[in-house]
């Protein structure tokens, strides 16, 4: 899962393998997946590697008389790249072309060389490791440099934006190099992170290695010699001029108030600045377009200069670890793009509170896990989803996919941020394996040792801060591509009326369904209340 295109004994000089006076290499752009093919026209044969979501190809062909490389390009369709590969598969050598490839991602980084000057290798890239991981942190190193590594073993743990993950390796050889260290932050996917070799000898070869300066390309990236657009595509219309601020444009003086031109306060919006921090160098200590783009490029490259704090004002920085920043981009978006609406109801536990005092003396007899209210909670939200599938879905912008499992994430807060391990298909599991469950994964959460397993593929949230924290009720964000999230408070005493007159006190709990308008509508979300509350307050329908 994390190496890249690999150079290996098992490869031969393209010569060699084309059999030919003159041989070719072509790397095809198109929306397949990364592959290496063989294929021989005319007595020519040409090598293709095919990536990314562009159609085109570069070739660099090779005369064997004259030595002499020349590169050509040519744009093709992605019909006709899929064309040109056969079955038939070539290994490239290192004598012309490294490319780096990294799982579900475009090419990363690709330099040319007129010689092979470094023996047969793997180069290791940061792997993919959760379907929104854009880059990850180094935890640590379980493997030092000149260790011998076999399948299977850990190299080391690697920080995403869910949880600290274990990396395998996938041959046998020698770790040559590391190229990221202990606490390495913000790398690419794809990016080198190592380098393994074959042969023990060849370890002191890469002591000096260094990894190309650009290991990891944007996928939107597209060959300069790219003329014209594929056929299907929309061209993309040139932008327009970015107008020049004016002194009419520019905040007025008032006060404490911030100096700057439109298009640097829109930028700043755009990546969360905070003017105030920054100290401009236009005219009066205005701050333009060029301040802010040297902040995000000083931030980029782990040198940000110090917020300014107010006069006077003590304070500690604390930095962010890379699931908090992800949570807090995700809730962000959350928030800003999905309609929310809420629902509250309260429904009296007293049942519900009895029943689990009947149940935890058996668990305890049995060396079971204690259930909790929490426990209950969730699969009383499991059975309600089976009652109501429509609560149990997501939005697809072109259709409302509707799933078959009822997969119930439970929130859980650690001193890393917020960790939403996952209970699967918690309609059908009994009370006993769902306490057991969340009790284990909130244990691995809270020790930042979460499998992507562990978390991926919830299809509702529960988040209780009421037990926790005694907090009476609350709206939560939903958690996409989920379409709802239940909000639990704490069960409070409350005088209610009884029979012939006279009153009696019961305990009610508030509980708080935050919905995707797209998805749920407003009649739907009540009938799921109804559902859920009629499960709390007859509590014995869960265990039939």
């Amino acid at each position: 899962m994390a190496l890249l295109l690999r150079h290996s004994r098992k490869l031969r000089r393209v010569h060699g393998v084309l059999d030919c006076e003159r041989g070719s290499i072509a790397r095809h752009f198109s929306a397949s997946a990364c592959s290496t093919t063989l294929k021989k026209e005319d007595g020519v044969s040409n090598s293709s590697l095919e990536y990314g979501k562009k159609a085109g190809s570069l070739s660099i062909s090779q005369d064997r008389k004259s030595g002499k490389d020349t590169h050509k390009f040519k744009q093709v369709s992605p019909q006709e790249a899929r064309g040109l590969y056969s079955s038939n598969r070539v290994l490239i050598s290192a004598t012309g072309v490294n490319s780096l490839f990294s799982c579900g991602q475009v090419v990363l980084a690709r330099h040319f060389s007129s010689a092979a000057d470094l023996p047969a290798h793997e180069e290791i890239g940061m792997p993919s490791l959760s379907p929104t991981m854009t880059e990850g942190n180094i935890a640590r190193w379980v493997k030092k440099e000149g260790d011998k590594v076999s399948p299977g073993e850990v190299l080391c743990e690697v920080e995403t934006d869910k949880a600290t993950v274990e990396m395998e390796c996938m041959e046998e050889g020698y770790l040559a190099k590391i190229v990221c260290g202990d606490g390495a932050k913000e790398i690419k996917v794809g990016e080198i992170i190592a380098i393994t070799v074959e042969e023990e000898g060849d370890i002191e070869k890469f002591k000096d290695y260094k990894a190309p300066a650009s290991s990891a390309a944007p996928a939107e990236s597209k060959p300069q010699s790219e003329s014209t657009e594929p056929k299907g595509e929309e061209k993309e219309l040139p932008k327009a001029a970015e107008p020049k601020a004016t002194k009419t444009e520019e905040s007025s003086h008032s006060g404490d108030r911030v100096f700057s031109s439109p298009i640097a306060r829109k930028l700043a919006e755009d990546n969360n600045v905070p003017l105030s921090s920054l100290k401009g160098t236009g005219p009066d200590g205005r701050i333009l377009k060029a301040d802010i783009e040297e902040y995000l490029s000083s931030e980029a490259k782990g040198t940000k200069k110090e917020a300014a704090a107010a006069p006077g004002l003590g304070h500690v920085d604390l930095p962010n670890s890379q699931i908090r920043k992800v949570t807090a981009n995700r809730l962000l978006k959350s928030k800003q793009t999905i309609p929310h609406y809420y629902l509250t109801v309260d429904s009296r536990v007293d049942e519900l509170i009895k029943l689990r005092s009947e149940l935890n003396p058996l668990q305890d007899a049995s060396g079971g896990k204690k259930i909790s209210i929490n426990d209950l909670v969730i699969k009383a939200a499991a059975l309600a989803l089976r009652k109501v599938p429509e609560c149990n879905s997501s939005w697809m912008n072109d259709f409302i996919r509707q799933y078959h499992n009822v997969n119930i994430n439970v929130a859980v807060q650690t001193e890393h941020g917020l960790f939403v391990p996952v209970v699967r298909d918690a309609d059908k599991k009994g009370l006993a394996t769902i306490a057991d469950e969340v009790k284990q994964l909130a244990l691995r959460a809270r020790d930042n040792s979460l499998k992507p397993e562990d978390y991926e593929g919830g299809t509702f949230t529960v988040s209780n801060l009421g037990g926790p924290f005694g907090i009476k009720q609350f709206c939560a964000i939903v958690n996409p591509p989920q379409a709802a999230i239940l909000a639990i408070g704490s069960a409070e005493k409350r005088v209610i009326p009884g029979t012939d007159g006279q009153f009696e006190v019961g305990s009610f709990m508030s509980a708080t369904l935050s919905c995707d308008h797209r998805v749920i509508d407003g009649a739907i979300g009540a009938e799921w209340l109804k559902a859920f509350k009629g499960y709390l307050e007859n509590p014995t329908t869960m265990l039939l």
